[in-house]
């Protein structure tokens, strides 16, 4: 049987888009990132007549520090994300119950954390906006050459293994926060992106229908390139930063999203696969530990 065509996939991955979507909005608990933020704690910063932030202010331990960053600087480049998910899905046709529904989500992480971080001074802030500058400058396969490879079915895998990315990096990080309302923050985030990674998984499951070859194989990339690229890894003068942070990621948090996407896809029951699918699909079933 012949691969689809990328025309001819997305039609029929537009098929799955209602009952998908359907189901995500059933799942979904909205949430608003206002109501988590300690207004209280605030105060003015010397712009407006107030005092600016000091180290002595610092909440986060330096591991803290380090995740919390990691974290929020990917979240800042929700517009990179974004970007990528409308190459072959456009926000302003009937995918945007993907993508803008995705998009309108995964923002909330951004804004509750920077505000968090501000209004309570657990980080320096002028530090931190420096970066998010820098990062989104940069961006997330913003060249021509990083996205051109990138059929819809690499994308939808790259995201689902993004958001699995996130739910166990969060579980990390957790234990090193000491405060009570940043952890309920932090499960607010875990929850979103865990409902996410199903979303993406169910689309790849509308894809094994369509073409099985192609969603094996696109799976088993986006898991290769999870191997080289922990939360974090494209922040820049970020060194000190990810030694603290080194294992967040490591051969069991990637078995554990490997066993995740294999369960929720059903791999050791496909049939009839070409060679170079049955490898891919060896390789996930490995690297999930099977």
């Amino acid at each position: 049987m012949n691969a689809l065509t990328e025309d001819e996939l997305i039609i029929a991955l537009e098929k799955a888009l209602p009952e998908i979507a359907e189901d995500h909005q059933a799942a979904a608990n909205p949430w608003n990132p206002h109501d988590w933020v300690p207004w209280d704690a605030g105060k003015n910063f010397a712009f407006l007549g107030g005092e600016d932030w000091d180290p002595s202010q610092a909440t986060l331990s330096d591991e803290a520090r380090a995740g919390t960053l990691a974290l929020l600087l990917t979240k800042d480049n929700l517009p990179s994300y974004h970007r990528v998910l409308a190459k072959h899905f456009p926000a302003f046709s009937d995918w945007r119950q993907l993508v803008g529904v995705w998009t309108a989500e995964d923002n909330r992480h951004a804004i509750v954390l920077r505000d968090y971080l501000v209004v309570t001074r657990a980080i320096d802030p002028v530090d931190a906006e420096e970066r998010r500058r820098i990062h989104v400058t940069a961006g997330f396969r913003q060249h021509t050459e990083d996205v051109a490879d990138l059929g819809p079915l690499d994308v939808l895998a790259l995201m689902a293994v993004h958001e699995n990315q996130c739910v166990g990096f969060v579980q990390k990080l957790t234990p090193a926060v000491t405060d009570d309302v940043f952890a309920q923050i932090l499960a607010k985030i875990s929850n979103d992106d865990a409902l996410q990674a199903k979303t993406f998984g169910a689309f790849l499951s509308a894809g094994l229908v369509a073409d099985q070859e192609s969603t094996v194989v696109a799976v088993d990339r986006a898991l290769e390139q999870m191997t080289r690229e922990p939360i974090g890894h494209d922040v820049a003068d970020f060194d000190a930063e990810r030694a603290l942070i080194a294992g967040y990621e490591d051969a069991q948090s990637h078995a554990t999203i490997a066993a995740a996407l294999a369960d929720q896809l059903k791999l050791d029951t496909l049939q009839g696969l070409s060679a170079d699918a049955e490898a891919a699909r060896g390789r996930i079933l490995a690297l999930a530990g099977r």
